[in-house]
């Protein structure tokens, strides 16, 4: 049985020379939070297992200046690193572990080429390609249509399937997110990192049915993001949906 993880994230603007730390509230409503480099290390420094930095610009402009931060970010913290955001290539994936990140993780670019999760991992490794699902909960009462085919999952408040998101949830897909995450683990993808958009940034907890509907149906980790308010939710993850890591920005920053 693999150790439970406990997961700070940054999410970084890179539109500053050193990079920002900001965090919003469904994807919205951005704060700057801090020093990515500084608070890396402090939550190393606190015991953090992993870290996970995001670059929320996400543009080849400012590939520079994600490498920069990498590198220095690793002078002090001797965590396993996990780099996201505008990676588009197998050679994205190189140059950030070259940098010394451990991982890459890719949300949009896969969507639109799913091969590149089989070459990325031929040439990185499995472990080391890391995909990104932003999902948000889809009411089959509101829209039976758009539900044929999916895979529906029972909650309290009525049948749902999840809808996978892209562009940093400013665009839906229409894909079935537990169908999108088998064919991820098909395709040599290592781990899930899985953000619920209903609950980030809000602190109500993690979406749990979305989270162990996905771990019930992959057999990679699969790493809970999106809602934690408090340590109890990060118990729920572990105990209830039987998450691998559980990931937090707003709990940690503020």
């Amino acid at each position: 049985m693999l150790t439970k993880r406990i997961i700070p994230c940054l999410d970084c603007d890179l539109q500053v020379p050193e990079g920002r730390v900001v965090k919003g509230v469904e994807f919205k409503q951005i704060r700057y939070a801090g020093n990515p480099v500084e608070l890396a290390t402090k939550y190393y420094e606190d015991g953090a297992d992993e870290i996970v930095i995001l670059d929320i610009t996400a543009s080849h402009e400012r590939r520079g200046t994600m490498v920069d931060v990498i590198e220095r970010l690793t002078e002090n913290v001797f965590i396993p690193i996990c780099v996201g955001g505008g990676i588009r290539k197998v050679e994205d994936y190189t140059r950030m572990l070259k940098a010394g990140a451990d991982k890459c993780s890719t949300n949009t670019a896969a969507i639109h080429n799913p091969q590149l999760l089989t070459d990325a991992s031929k040439v990185v490794g499995s472990q080391a390609v890391v995909i990104g699902i932003d999902a948000k909960r889809r009411y089959v009462e509101e829209d039976k249509e758009a539900a044929k085919g999916k895979t529906i999952v029972d909650t309290d408040q009525g049948e749902v399937w999840f809808d996978c998101s892209i562009y940093g949830g400013r665009e839906f897909t229409g894909m079935d997110a537990i169908a999108w995450a088998q064919e991820c683990q098909d395709r040599g993808a290592g781990e899930v990192l899985l953000t619920s958009m209903d609950g980030d940034g809000t602190k109500d907890g993690y979406d749990l049915v979305l989270t162990k509907a996905i771990n019930d149906n992959v057999d990679i980790p699969v790493i809970a993001s999106g809602g934690v308010g408090n340590p109890q939710h990060i118990l729920e993850a572990f105990e209830i949906a039987d998450a691998s890591a559980a990931l937090a920005a707003s709990i940690f920053h503020f």
